[in-house]
């Protein structure tokens, strides 16, 4: 991975359904202001569902 600039920042994504925390990224605060909604597999649920930006 490259070099992360001082607007780049880990923010950590829960899944809609079962509320567990299953992935974390990295996401620009300067462009994207509102929280991330992301289809990814959620190996609680077995099955992919919306994962959403939690604090």
């Amino acid at each position: 991975m490259g070099i992360k600039g001082k607007n780049d920042r880990m923010v950590v994504l829960a899944c809609e359904d079962c509320k567990e925390r299953n992935y974390t990224t990295t996401k620009n605060k300067k462009t994207l202001k509102e929280r991330m909604e992301i289809n990814k597999y959620c190996p609680r649920c077995n099955k992919h569902t919306v994962h959403k930006e939690t604090k």
